[in-house]
């Protein structure tokens, strides 16, 4: 079997990139050969309003290299990627680990949050981390929903990261029956010397990625994480962020009490700094996740998540055995008492949380991702003559 794999501009070491490297290099395992192509040509130079478009144009490049992608058994991509390619018979995957229908539903405009968080955002603005309350346009990324239903419509099967991934997708006009829920994996390296102890001081933690401006901030939670931060003044903080907005995690290492900030460290040193924090508390804030990677690689050390129903979590979040769900500011304040309070329960809730991200391996991801792309070379020849009409 021959995939033609295609990638953003450049190979990401996190998120999606991340994903990406880890599928590719476990399906060659399995003997499949896959061929790897990155676009490298912007093909518009396009005002902030049209920025959507210009990121749909530029996978068009592709078409340079049209004959080696049609070769192949199978094009894969992620969301919109493969977009170049639709009107053509080769089969086409879609790997969904999020929706941009999904980012926008779920993240307000600041003057529809409480008035609590609302006085954060209008603190962040104050001190220059923001520079305006709401981002002026959310055209761009309407246009990116727009082409991502269109390309979904349009593929031979889609892999979706959870359920609520795929719940967007049909409430989208999506075919329910070619959408594959297949979870994403961390990498081997995460089970590994698996902690055996849980720490006598445990830290409130925060990884992932914080966001950039004021929508991904609004999107990843920064202000549920501050007003949960503040909340445990005397209680020992760690934040691992994944950001390039150093005044955020400059002001995050100030501003808030006992706080220890690391920023764009490697996934090694991120397993270290966490293993030694086993029976700590993972503050999941997010607004919406797609998947919520960083919350399994959390769990994998011993971390206790209490997370909003973002993600993966829904799924897999059984309250008092493994972390907890909560839906409010105020729940998650609770959560995170109950949990300090009760050295029991805290160890508990921590083996729990390890032993649940075990399900998260390569092997199982690439099991389930190898019968997909069997059934479909299988039925190459007739099921997938001819890609749908533009207009359905």
């Amino acid at each position: 079997m021959k995939i033609a794999f295609i990638h953003q501009d450049k190979k990401l070491k996190t998120g999606a990139g991340c994903i990406n490297s880890l599928i590719s290099c476990k399906l060659e395992g399995e003997g499949v050969e896959m061929i790897h192509f990155y676009p490298k040509v912007k093909l518009v130079d396009a005002p902030h309003h049209m920025k959507g478009f210009n990121n749909i144009l530029f996978f068009f490049s592709l078409l340079e290299h049209r004959n080696k992608v049609l070769s192949c058994d199978i094009i894969q991509g992620t969301t919109y990627t493969t977009i170049a390619f639709l009107s053509f018979s080769t089969p086409i995957v879609s790997h969904f680990g999020s929706t941009t229908s999904g980012f926008i539903h779920a993240t307000p405009h600041t003057n529809q949050t409480e008035p609590k968080l609302r006085k954060i955002w209008n603190e962040l603005k104050q001190a220059k981390i923001i520079n305006e309350l709401n981002i002026k346009t959310r055209r761009p990324l309407r246009d990116i929903a727009d082409i991502e239903n269109l390309v979904a419509k349009r593929v031979t099967a889609i892999v979706a990261t959870s359920e609520i991934v795929k719940n967007d997708l049909i409430n989208s006009g999506i075919d329910e029956t070619k959408i594959h829920v297949v979870h994403n994996a961390i990498e081997d390296f995460w089970f590994e010397n698996s902690p055996t102890t849980t720490t006598t001081a445990p830290f409130l933690v925060y990884l992932g990625r914080i966001g950039q401006n004021v929508f991904t901030l609004k999107l990843k939670g920064l202000d549920r994480l501050i007003y949960a931060y503040r909340a445990f003044r005397d209680v020992p903080k760690l934040s691992i962020l994944m950001t390039a907005n150093k005044n955020i995690s400059s002001w995050l290492r100030s501003s808030i009490n006992l706080h220890t900030v690391y920023t764009n460290l490697y996934k090694p040193e991120i397993k270290e700094k966490l293993s030694a924090l086993c029976g700590s508390i993972l503050l999941v804030t997010s607004r919406y996740e797609g998947f919520c990677l960083s919350m399994v690689e959390g769990m994998s050390q011993g971390i206790i998540p209490v997370t909003f129903p973002v993600g993966v979590a829904p799924e897999i979040i059984k309250d008092g055995v493994n972390g907890y769900l909560v839906n409010s500011e105020k729940e998650m304040v609770e959560k995170i008492q109950l949990i300090l309070s009760d050295d029991v329960l805290r160890k508990k809730l921590s083996a729990g949380a390890l032993a649940s991200s075990k399900q998260f391996s390569s092997k199982n991801m690439t099991t389930k991702l190898m019968t997909i792309y069997k059934e479909i070379v299988a039925n190459k020849p007739n099921k997938y003559k001819k890609r749908l009409n533009i207009n359905k």
